[in-house]
């Protein structure tokens, strides 16, 4: 399988079904970005299907979308075809394809653990940033008792981790925060971790974003249709939680990361 198709079967397309907790989370994602993006030019990095080019577009003054595969992309192009304040471009996130402070935003969601070099990255971010310009990454946090890495992955950051690659690589603040916190445990919650994190354990998980429908349909019940574009109000908003950046964190499954340029 090469590198182009493992990326397609681990991305979520709309032609998958997805858990009301995977909804919330692709949800958030959005929301929280779309307050950063208000009159801005901005740039995603890694936007799979584009399913959230079109929301951010709704306060943007202009967005690129961009990811290495083709075949994804053509999800994002069907979309929006006739939205003429969006751009799509096969691009390579650690080499981008633009000139100097060109954006006022970039966003990079749940892919920095795909990129073999995510330091080239982070400098390329700063290049095509302008004055004052924000980057936001959101990762998975691997300090969460339940993370499931995915197979096709190099390597996950810790907060401590994340916050010194953006400074070491020419960011002047950075600021992380929480999101998704780990509910109560109930019973049911508890039975699902265990199986969760035994399947893990014994290198069961199925590889591809369809394989694990099936185990979704079991623990969690009925899945929805992944939508082509994210919606206002399609599902709660959880607003992540600021987060020291000297103290790791394992109450909360997601990690965003935002930094400036100076």
């Amino acid at each position: 399988m090469s590198e182009v198709e493992t990326y397609n079967s681990v991305t979520e397309t709309p032609d998958t079904k997805a858990t009301l907790e995977q909804l919330e989370r692709i949800y958030s994602r959005y929301r929280f970005a779309l307050g950063f993006c208000k009159g801005k030019d901005v740039l995603e990095v890694a936007c799979g299907a584009g399913q959230g080019l079109g929301y951010i577009s709704r306060n943007a003054k202009t967005v690129v979308g961009g990811d290495v595969d083709e075949k994804i992309l053509d999800f994002a192009r069907k979309t929006y075809i006739e939205n003429k304040n969006i751009e799509i471009h096969k691009i390579d996130a650690q080499d981008l394809p633009f000139e100097n402070e060109n954006f006022d935003v970039v966003i990079l969601y749940e892919a920095i653990y795909y990129l073999l070099s995510p330091d080239k990255f982070i400098k390329e971010a700063l290049r095509v940033l302008r004055k004052q310009g924000t980057l936001i990454i959101c990762t998975v946090n691997r300090e969460w008792p339940d993370f499931n890495p995915s197979p096709y992955s190099y390597k996950y950051f810790s907060v401590l981790e994340l916050s010194s690659m953006l400074k070491d690589n020419g960011f002047v603040d950075v600021v992380l925060y929480g999101g998704s916190r780990v509910s109560a445990e109930g019973l049911r919650s508890k039975i699902t971790s265990f199986l969760k994190r035994t399947a893990v354990c014994l290198n069961l998980m199925p590889k591809t974003m369809k394989g694990k429908q099936f185990l979704k349909r079991m623990f969690f019940g009925k899945l929805y249709p992944m939508p082509s574009e994210i919606q206002e109000g399609m599902s709660t908003y959880e607003e992540p939680v600021r987060l020291p950046l000297d103290v790791q964190s394992s109450i909360y499954k997601i990690i965003y990361a935002v930094a400036y340029k100076k």
